[in-house]
């Protein structure tokens, strides 16, 4: 087997703000695996947020060239890889190789029923109460937009959004930007504004006050959500999670955390870092077992990979077979 490991950066168009600051390109490391004549690959994103940066996730992969050039299987992988996205961009690398020699889809191999189109949610990056209320008119045609919050004037900006976007369904992400004091009156406000899931509204390490707020609105656990070994921690304080393959590590340990969290009464969303089609492609194979699906990352970027995943508008197709899996 022979590997190759890239670093890739792929513009966005204009810039993407959260709560902890703004980003103008999408950085990313791709795994390619040559093996028999078949070519499998993954992309990951490392994110700084989890303590990786991209020359750590290249250096960690060239470090166990070896091993993965000898041959490994899935299940070995997080024995020489530690979380989250090295792991993920070997393991989708595997799985992608794997249908290929097989010549059989990654749904079937990995028995999960067939992904059909879905709609996925469209971002708005966080900014002035008032750029976002432009934001949300100009996207107001989609059924589901993300608001990117966690600042002051949250409140201000849910209401010019709603007013703007009247029939899109709305979540919002506030990236751990609110505190115990606010928790409370912003989500009262999302409750105002028909605000269906607020993502980690709280720092991941300051959670605790979800066990005692009444709310109307599903809280999801995002940046607190990883694996399984975090999955226990988070019932009783959120009603769903968010799956990530660069948190999770990979296509097959996502697979599990999914079933684990149906078996605790916890909804899922399946979720992205900003990244290509690439990324996409294995967590759409999620989207049969979701409630919400936020996979616009390739939208949100000047231009995507070729063969990509096609939009149209909103609704995501199922990627083809060219591009991954």
């Amino acid at each position: 087997m022979r590997l190759t490991i890239a670093e890739e950066r792929w513009p966005i168009a204009g810039s993407f703000t959260i709560s902890r600051g703004s980003k103008t390109e999408a950085h990313v490391v791709t795994v390619t695996l040559e093996d028999e004549g078949h070519v499998g690959r993954g992309e990951c994103v490392p994110y700084p947020r989890y303590e990786e940066t991209v020359p750590q996730v290249m250096a960690a992969l060239e470090a166990v060239r070896s091993r993965i050039e000898a041959g490994i299987a899935r299940d070995d992988v997080p024995s020489i890889l530690g979380p989250h996205a090295a792991r993920n961009a070997l393991d989708c690398a595997l799985w992608d190789l794997a249908a290929r020699k097989a010549g059989k889809p990654v749904w079937q191999l990995a028995g999960l029923p067939e992904p059909k189109p879905a709609i996925t949610a469209y971002t708005l990056s966080l900014d002035t109460p008032e750029a976002m209320g432009e934001a949300a008119a100009k996207a107001a045609q989609r059924p589901l937009l993300k608001l990117k919050l966690g600042r002051e004037g949250d409140a201000e900006r849910l209401k010019l959004i709603r007013r703007n976007a009247p029939d899109s369904r709305l979540i919002v992400d506030a990236n751990e930007g609110w505190t115990p004091d606010t928790l409370a009156p912003m989500l009262a406000a999302c409750a105002e504004a028909g605000v269906e899931l607020v993502e980690q509204p709280l720092p991941a390490g300051d959670d605790e006050a979800l066990r005692a707020v009444s709310r109307t609105v599903t809280v999801c656990a995002d940046e607190s959500a990883h694996g399984l070994d975090t999955l226990d921690q988070l019932v009783g304080k959120y009603d769903a999670i968010n799956i990530k393959l660069d948190k999770t590590g990979g296509l097959t340990p996502a697979i599990a955390l999914a079933r684990a969290a149906r078996e605790r009464d916890l909804r899922i969303m399946v979720g992205c870092m900003l990244a290509t089609s690439l990324a996409m492609a294995p967590a759409f194979l999620l989207t049969p077992l979701a409630e919400v699906i936020d996979l616009d990352g390739p939208l949100l970027l000047k231009h995507d990979r070729d063969p990509a995943i096609r939009f149209d508008g909103s609704l995501m197709q199922p990627p083809p077979r060219d591009l991954w899996g």
